[in-house]
C-alpha cells in the first residue's frame, strides 16, 4: 500500500479551501528539505525543477526530498521538469558588456571573436536565414530593441546590420529574441534531449517544453516521453498562438509563459491574449497555468505590489488552474511569504461574488457522451443539494478533468488506485487527488470507502451529503457512467 494511502494526513488541511494550484520553482534559496516542505505546507501544490539550472545530481536530489515529504505528509505532490529549449543568445564582448544607444548602427555576424560597440557574433547560423530587412531583434528580455536595415554574407558567413531603436547596457551571453520569424531550430535540443531522458528516469509528473513553434515540436516530445508523464507546452511564441488549436491536440497542458511570450508580443497584447488562452485551454478541459513575474517584487520584499496581487487575481478570475511562482521561490529573499501570499490571493477572489458569476458564464458546454453528462449532472446535483464535495474515482484522470472543467465551489475528491495519476492531477483546479488502492465489487462499497476517506481528510463531517460519479464496471477506464448522492456515515 502505498504513502499516499494512509489516513492520517496533515498536508491536505491546509489547502482544501483553495481551488487554484500553486507551482513553484526551486533553486538555491529553496533547495533544502526544511526549505521545500515549508513551501509545501504554505500550499505548493507541485513544485518546478528548471533544467536551464543545476546538474543532474542536484534534480535527482530535490525529487528524493519531495518524495519523502510526499511520504511524510501522506498528500501526492507534483514534479514539473522544465527543460530549457533552444534559448538563442548572442556572443561575448572584449570588455564583457557594450552600451548602446538609439540610432547607432550595430552588426550581427557570424564571426566567432569577441564584439565590441559596433558587432557581437550570432553563433546561429540556422537563423541567418530567416532573418529578413525589417524584421525586429531584441536583446535581454526586450530591454534592447533593434530594427533589421541590411544583411549579406561576408567571409565568415552571414551577417545582418541593424539600427538599434531602444538603447541599454548589452552584456555576455544574452538572449536573443526574433518575434517575426519562426526559427528553424527544434523545440528539443540534444541537451533537452538528455534533460528529458534523466527526467523520466526520475519519475517526474510533467515535462515542461520551451520555445514550442508548431504542433511538430509537440509531437516529437510527446514521442519520446510515452506515457510516461504528461506533457505542459510552454507559450512563449507568436507562432505557438497561431497553431495553438493543432498544438492542443497533442499535449496534456499548457503554460502561458509570460516572460519571453512578453518580450516577442507587444505587452499591451499580453493580457488578451492571456484571457484568450485560458479559455480556449479550459474548453478542451485540460490544465492551463499562468506563469512568469506574477509576485517579482518579492524577490526582495516581503509584501507585492498592488499590482502584481491584482494580476494574480486575474489569472484567477480568467479561469487558470494554476498560478506559478519563479524567482520569487528560486532565488527570492522571501519564498516561503510569497506562496502564503499568492495562496490567499487566490483564496478571496474564489470567495469573491464576481469570479463566481464569472465562472458560472465561462462554463463550457462538454455534454458531448455519457460520460460528459454524468460529470455536468453531478456538477449540477451537488448545487442542489448543498454537497459538502465531489467524488469521482478514476482511473486515469480524465473523469476528474471533466469535473474540474465545471469549476464547482466544492471540492473535488479523486479517488484513484494509480498514485502517478494523483501526482499529475496536482496542477488541475479543485482537484484533490486520493491513492486508492482498494478493489470494489458493488456501488455501496465505493460510497462508503468515499464517506470515510472525505472524513479522514477534513472534506465533511457524519451526515454531510457528497455527490459520486463511478463507473460500472469498476477498474475500467472511461466509464463514467453512474452518479449518486450519499451521506457521510
Amino acid at each position: 500500500s502505498s504513502v499516499l494511502d494512509k489516513s492520517c494526513n496533515n498536508g491536505w488541511m491546509r489547502e482544501h479551501n483553495r481551488q487554484t494550484k500553486i507551482l513553484a520553482t526551486l533553486g538555491p534559496a529553496s533547495n533544502t528539505k526544511e526549505q521545500i516542505e515549508a513551501l509545501f505546507v504554505a500550499g505548493v501544490n507541485i513544485f518546478r525543477l528548471n533544467f536551464s539550472h543545476g546538474a543532474h545530481s542536484d534534480m535527482a536530489e530535490l525529487v528524493r526530498i519531495i518524495r519523502e515529504i510526499e511520504a511524510a505528509h501522506n498528500a501526492p505532490i507534483g514534479i514539473l521538469a522544465d527543460m530549457q529549449g533552444p534559448k538563442l543568445r548572442i556572443g561575448t564582448f572584449t570588455e564583457g558588456k557594450v552600451s548602446l544607444k538609439a540610432g547607432q548602427k550595430f552588426r550581427f555576424d557570424s564571426n566567432p571573436e569577441a564584439g565590441d560597440d559596433s558587432r557581437v557574433c550570432l553563433p546561429h547560423p540556422e537563423i541567418m536565414d530567416v532573418l529578413e530587412v525589417g524584421g525586429l531583434i531584441f536583446l535581454d528580455d526586450g530591454k534592447v530593441r533593434a530594427r533589421i536595415t541590411d544583411k549579406g554574407q561576408d567571409s565568415h558567413g552571414g551577417y545582418v546590420e541593424a539600427e538599434i531603436r531602444t538603447g541599454a547596457t548589452l552584456s555576455n551571453k544574452k538572449g536573443l529574441n526574433v518575434p517575426d520569424a519562426i526559427i528553424p531550430i527544434p523545440a528539443l535540443t540534444a541537451k533537452d534531449k538528455k534533460d528529458l531522458a534523466f527526467a523520466l528516469d526520475l519519475n517526474v509528473d510533467w515535462i515542461a517544453q520551451s520555445f514550442v513553434q508548431t504542433a511538430d515540436d509537440v509531437i516529437e516530445a510527446k514521442a519520446l516521453i510515452n506515457g510516461r508523464a504528461g506533457l505542459m507546452v510552454k507559450l512563449e511564441k507568436p507562432s505557438a498562438l497561431i497553431h495553438l488549436n493543432e498544438i492542443m491536440e497533442h499535449c496534456d497542458a499548457v503554460m502561458i509563459a509570460r516572460g519571453d511570450l512578453g518580450v516577442e508580443i507587444p505587452p499591451e497584447d499580453v493580457p488578451s491574449v492571456q484571457k484568450r488562452v485560458i479559455r480556449q485551454v479550459r474548453e478542451t478541459g485540460k490544465p492551463v497555468v499562468v506563469a512568469t513575474q506574477m509576485l517579482e517584487s518579492m524577490i526582495d520584499n516581503a509584501r507585492p505590489t498592488r499590482a502584481e496581487a491584482s494580476d494574480v487575481a486575474t489569472a484567477v478570475y480568467d479561469g487558470a488552474d494554476a498560478v506559478m511562482l519563479s524567482a520569487e521561490t528560486a532565488a527570492g529573499q522571501y519564498p516561503v511569504n510569497a506562496v502564503e501570499m499568492m495562496a490567499r490571493i487566490c483564496r478571496r477572489t474564489e470567495h469573491d461574488e464576481t469570479y463566481i458569476q464569472r465562472m458560472d458564464e465561462l462554463r463550457p458546454d462538454i455534454a458531448h457522451d455519457p460520460s460528459d453528462a454524468i460529470t455536468t449532472a453531478a456538477f449540477y446535483v451537488a448545487q442542489d443539494v448543498e454537497a459538502t464535495a465531489i467524488v469521482t474515482y478514476t482511473m486515469s484522470g480524465s473523469t476528474a478533468l471533466r469535473m474540474a472543467l465545471q469549476r464547482p465551489e466544492v471540492p473535488i475528491v479523486c479517488l484513484t488506485p494509480d498514485e502517478r495519476v494523483a501526482r499529475r492531477l496536482s496542477v488541475s483546479y479543485g482537484v484533490h487527488a486520493v491513492h486508492s488502492p482498494e478493489t470494489v465489487d458493488d456501488f455501496t462499497g465505493p460510497a462508503r470507502h468515499a464517506g470515510k476517506i472525505l472524513q479522514d481528510h477534513g472534506f465533511a463531517r457524519k451526515g454531510d451529503l457528497f455527490v459520486m460519479t463511478a463507473g460500472m464496471p469498476f477498474g475500467v477506464s472511461g466509464s463514467t457512467n453512474i452518479l449518486r448522492i450519499a451521506e457521510v456515515e
